[in-house]
């Protein structure tokens, strides 16, 4: 999932370090695609509060991923949509199902923000308001160097506010080519992005009346199988 659904999960917070944690996996990545840190290896030292509310968050994250890619929707939506874009990507370097995997992740934010009316203005409050030197020590503890670069990445993400464009349809093709430029560098033409938008605006309307079946089966298991929040207590 996304960002702005990974926060769903959280969005009744008011810890900055936990919703923090929610997303800080997407984070990471965004800022440099090489980070590969392993948190669970190193629960015994989060000792104070921060430390362990990023690593709940965390947890959290590794959780809803895992749900939602196990679960029936995310399956049977993203090969309807391949079905649909394959043959506008006959031409293009990039892989069909990846589309359609980050086009449903982008759907379903686009339909929080239009639908449910997720409140983008608390996500980024909260995330200006973290204690950076836990999430420092965080880092230290996980050997991830070079943090400066995601303290950086992070004031830019803040500052941009992108996530708000979500609510507006018409931008997920153009989030859509960004996030498949970290992988080709000229995924989609004018023409695929034209044919794209039309196909995933269409699919978003269709998405409308069901896309909260997902998000509600994943908060039942969150509350049925708690992400190993008692042994960070």
């Amino acid at each position: 999932m996304n960002f702005l659904s990974h926060f769903y999960f959280d969005r009744n917070t008011d810890d900055p370090q936990r919703v923090l944690g929610m997303v800080l996996p997407d984070l990471l990545k965004n800022a440099r695609k090489e980070w590969n840190i392993r948190p669970e290896k190193q629960v015994q030292q989060y000792g104070d509060a921060e430390l362990q509310n990023i690593f709940i968050g965390w947890e959290r994250h590794i959780a809803v991923d895992k749900h939602f890619h196990c679960s029936a929707f995310f399956l049977t939506h993203t090969q309807h949509i391949r079905t649909v874009i394959a043959p506008l990507l006959s031409s293009s370097p990039a892989r069909p199902f990846f589309v359609a995997h980050i086009a449903l992740e982008l759907i379903l934010d686009s339909l929080l923000l239009s639908e449910k009316s997720l409140d983008t203005s608390i996500f980024y409050t909260h995330l200006k308001n973290i204690d950076k030197n836990s999430l420092l020590r965080f880092f230290e503890i996980n050997q991830l160097s070079d943090s400066s670069i995601f303290f950086s990445f992070l004031e830019e993400f803040i500052e941009a506010r992108y996530l708000n464009t979500y609510s507006n349809p018409q931008e997920i093709v153009y989030a859509l080519n960004r996030i498949c430029m970290r992988i080709w560098d000229q995924p989609f033409n004018d023409t695929q992005k034209l044919q794209l938008t039309s196909v995933l605006i269409n699919y978003q309307e269709k998405l409308k009346d069901d896309f909260m079946l997902i998000f509600d089966e994943i908060e039942a298991r969150l509350i049925d199988n708690p992400a190993r929040e008692a042994s960070t207590s």
